[in-house]
């Protein structure tokens, strides 16, 4: 057995002590568990892990993903449905290594979609999809993470349901952390994440060989804003609020508020999942004393140079964050969000505490090296993005126009007319492409909103390609971050961040857009060209 299917196995074998109290145990704590948690085990996803391929280079995890509409309980709501990957909400976690490659086929088992033949722009044919990657440092093009390709449903009942391949191959020096994938396809994918189609990616590594970190139960703790009913397909994105008017119900792996166990002087390993379409969460430990210390150790899939103890973690829709989480007394306690009424999640630790308590490192190996100053010396803008939204100025049922403005903006259908009314002015156009980025290069972007709603968050996610953040506000951070995604809120003024990206080993056509999905869906959108330098 390889070294690298050892790490496979043993992050699910840790796992195990968290989804269900200890088979056996000297000092009783198996009976102490079962008392203090709930008769419900915390819950995990199904775990795919790849496997040597005859004839294969490396690893290979193959296997189907399956969609369409199931009947899917939902512990602490009930059953809805809705559209998953196999059947559960999130599907299966994809477990790889640098060098794996991932070959998923995609069976469309949805119904044929309504005729459509309006405005792009425009919520249609929920029922087709595609596959992203999210934060994955892969190739965009061809059958890898392309968010072009569209993978429809059978044209009519009856018929053959189609399948679809999808081959990514993880660059053998990927850093190690928290990816996620979900379905791409402009105008459907706010209607297919709010309803469940999300999973879990993680990329295993250097730093899962930190000792302390070995040590500690690795937790997926996937996030999800559903917009669903029970026992009904949930509402359809047919006006500007449908989605985001109906109340939400906030699912950690499934379940409404499950219940994780942990021991007095225990670390655990969570990763957290913001896998939300339009709403950002700052989470927070609760209690009455002494709550478990927050220990973050990587954002967005990159590790951190060392573990940063911190109250709140605060996560925009599609961010990722790895924290350690250690617990140093018994109680009960709770993981909100501050703009939440009900907690995520309960806390229960409890049982015979472990002495001496489990360590927590004090340095890290990096997930990747800052860019060199000899390449950001300079103070020049590149590159300008601006989340722009004007109100009530298209035909009903969708009035609101979501534009990015700023570098080349999406020309507008009448430059001489009014541009606050253009239906084409700063939106998604599938034919224009806004930036062409030649590999090699380093650019500073600023992103900004001109958005006066301080509730209005527009989350920066750029395709391919992470990105150091290194002023928010025009204040300098020290260190500055890596990010695939990063929250922008409105206000007078709306916030800003400036950012640095390298464009790096990949070519061809993707995106950069908000991150609240609905917006995306209604055109707050960019296309973008990787060349060769």
């Amino acid at each position: 057995m390889d070294n690298q299917t050892r790490i496979s196995r043993r992050a699910v074998l840790k796992a195990v002590p968290v989804a269900a109290a200890l088979i056996a145990s000297p000092d009783g704590l198996l009976a102490e568990r079962a008392s203090a948690a709930s008769a419900r085990p915390f819950p995990q996803p199904k775990v795919w892990a790849p496997r040597a391929a005859p004839g294969a280079p490396g690893r290979v995890l193959e296997r189907t993903l399956d969609v369409r509409f199931t009947e899917t309980r939902i512990p602490g709501f009930g059953t809805a449905n809705t559209r998953t990957y196999n059947g559960t909400i999130p599907g299966p976690t994809l477990r790889v290594r640098g060098g794996d490659q991932l070959r998923l086929t995609q069976i469309n088992g949805l119904p044929p979609n309504a005729p459509f033949d309006g405005d792009h722009n425009i919520p249609h044919n929920f029922n087709s999809f595609n596959l992203h990657t999210h934060g994955l440092h892969v190739s965009p093009s061809g059958q890898a993470d392309n968010v072009m390709r569209e993978f429809a449903p059978r044209s009519k009942a009856g018929d053959p349901e189609p399948h679809y391949l999808s081959v990514i191959d993880i660059p053998l020096d990927h850093p190690a952390g928290t990816f996620w994938y979900h379905p791409h396809l402009h105008g459907s994918v706010s209607q297919q994440v709010s309803g469940g189609m999300t999973g879990v990616l993680v990329v295993e590594g250097d730093v899962d060989e930190v000792p302390e970190i070995a040590k500690a139960a690795d937790v997926v703790v996937c996030i999800n804003e559903l917009k669903i009913a029970p026992n009904t397909a949930g509402p359809l994105f047919t006006s500007d609020a449908a989605l985001t008017a109906p109340a939400a119900t906030y699912t950690v792996n499934g379940q409404v508020n499950p219940t994780i166990v942990l021991r007095p002087g225990e670390v655990q390993r969570w990763r957290l999942v913001c896998a939300t379409a339009f709403t950002a969460l700052a989470l927070e430990i609760t209690g009455d004393q002494s709550v478990p210390t927050m220990h973050q150790i990587a954002q967005d899939g990159i590790t951190f140079a060392a573990p940063v103890a911190t109250n709140q973690v605060s996560m925009a829709m599609g961010n990722r964050a790895d924290i350690l989480v250690r617990a140093d007394r018994a109680g009960t306690y709770e993981l909100r969000a501050a703009s939440l009424a009900k907690p995520l999640m309960t806390i229960h630790v409890v049982g015979h505490p472990i002495v001496p308590p489990m360590g927590l490192p004090e340095e890290l190996p990096p997930g990747k090296a800052p860019l060199d100053d000899a390449d950001i010396a300079s103070s020049q803008v590149h590159r300008e993005v601006r989340w722009h939204v004007d109100a009530n100025v298209l035909p009903t049922p969708f009035p609101n126009a979501y534009r990015v403005l700023g570098s080349n903006p999406t020309p507008a259908a009448d430059p001489h007319g009014d541009l606050t009314r253009d239906p084409m002015y700063g939106r998604f156009d599938p034919t224009y492409v806004n930036h062409i980025l030649p590999l090699g290069t380093v650019e500073r972007w600023v992103i900004s909103t001109d958005d006066k709603m301080t509730a209005f968050m527009h989350p920066f996610h750029l395709h391919t390609n992470p990105f150091l953040v290194t002023h928010r506000n025009g204040v300098a951070l020290d260190p500055p971050v890596w990010h695939d995604t990063i929250g922008i809120s409105g206000g007078s003024p709306g916030e800003s961040v400036t950012i640095l990206v390298k464009y790096e080993d990949f070519i061809g056509l993707t995106m950069l857009h908000c991150h609240n999905l609905q917006h995306e869906d209604l055109g707050m959108m960019q296309q973008i060209d990787y060349v060769e330098g």
